[in-house]
């Protein structure tokens, strides 16, 4: 049912978005009628495009996968198309007011629609080149008190976000594979929505994550999106690629540290569960530094009372279009990406190394995290 009410929400807003960027591009342009018939049409079949791809992935996925190269970048273009219209939406009203003649306010509609229309397209063809190139390599170096000297330098390196199906394909996750295993990490950690679309339909694609290497093990935790694909369906293959998971567990590492994982935080999670991990927390050995992994930064409000000395997070993508990206900040809490503390916690938020939707990421480059941890 979630899917379903989410489909229907998100497309309510897109359809809000689209009539906007319609009345402003086609309908005030003032343009002939044959031009306004075409346009509207292709506006409104573009609008049903997207949650029509969205929702084939359950029912007709190589369809999806094929046609998603279409209304994705849209989705992106219309948001963006929405943004610059708003900004040029003042300056135009002031030049109208002063002018009397029909015909030059719809010569002033037709320039600040046409720059709109510019800038955001521009600006897609710029993100999607980012989303589908190179993944910046972020180091990052924690100071745990508590660390023991020999596991001075040991490596995480956070894998979040990658969203495997519809335009992320097995080549591409293979890349993030390849690019990981060159790091030598001591441990890889993949912070949830790994997938997007049921096992049967993607189980190829992810595949490379087989061949991660790291040499105490790699870890993993759900995300929001493995909840919509199929949450113990997609733990099962993933488990069987080789990584752990950990739903409200701990191991400990090297005799060093722990490491624990919690399921995201709008899983349905059973209260028994958590109070049983509650009572674990409390009762661990609190000479260890305790690493935490959950998908959503917010979750540093319960990790923080766990005692956790640092929460690796994902979820938000950076924001991924900039500015939506206000968005995503105010929805965490103003946890975005980058480092963060809360109550004695460190968090570090890393922007991903996949994107959702639009194969686009504007001022919010992919992201492979490479975790070093330091005694004090």
């Amino acid at each position: 049912m979630w899917p379903v009410l989410k489909i229907v929400f998100s497309t309510s807003v897109s359809g809000l978005i689209h009539f906007y960027v319609w009345w402003r591009l086609v309908h005030h342009a003032h343009l002939p009628r044959r031009a306004h018939r075409i346009l509207t049409a292709i506006v409104v079949i573009m609008w049903l495009s997207i949650p029509i791809t969205t929702s084939a992935r359950l029912w007709a996925p190589s369809f999806a996968t094929a046609f998603a190269w279409i209304p994705m970048p849209w989705m992106a273009f219309v948001g963006l198309s929405a943004v610059a219209l708003l900004a040029l939406e003042l300056p135009r009203r002031i030049a109208g007011t002063r002018a009397t003649d029909p015909d030059r306010r719809a010569f002033l509609a037709r320039v600040t629609g046409g720059t709109a229309a510019a800038v955001a397209g521009a600006s897609v063809v710029g993100g999607m080149a980012s989303a589908r190139g190179v993944h910046d390599v972020v180091d990052v170096e924690v100071k745990l008190p508590k660390l023991p000297a020999h596991l001075d330098g040991f490596s995480i390196v956070q894998l979040s976000d990658l969203h495997t199906g519809l335009t992320i394909d097995r080549e591409f996750v293979q890349r993030v594979v390849d690019r990981t295993n060159a790091l030598s990490p001591d441990l890889i950690a993949l912070t949830g929505d790994l997938v997007d679309g049921p096992v049967a339909d993607i189980r190829d694609d992810i595949a490379p994550l087989a061949h991660l290497r790291a040499k105490h093990g790699v870890f993993a935790i759900t995300g929001n999106h493995e909840y919509y694909a199929g949450v113990e369906p997609w733990v099962a293959e993933i488990t069987r690629l080789g990584a752990r998971y950990l739903r409200f567990d701990m191991v400990t590492i090297a005799d060093g540290f722990d490491l624990a994982g919690v399921d995201d935080h709008s899983a349905p999670v059973d209260r028994s569960t958590v109070l049983a991990f509650d009572a674990r927390m409390a009762a661990r050995d609190r000479s260890r530094p305790l690493v935490m992994l959950a998908h959503q930064p917010r979750q540093v409000r319960t990790t923080a009372a766990w005692g956790a000395d640092l929460q690796l997070s994902g979820h938000t993508h950076g924001g991924q279009i900039w500015p939506w990206h206000y968005i995503a900040r105010l929805q965490q809490g103003g946890l975005l990406a980058g480092r963060y503390e809360h109550e004695g916690t460190q968090l570090y938020v890393t922007r991903g190394c996949g994107y959702w939707g639009p194969p686009v990421r504007l001022l919010a480059p992919l992201e492979i995290t490479r975790v070093i941890l330091r005694t004090a």
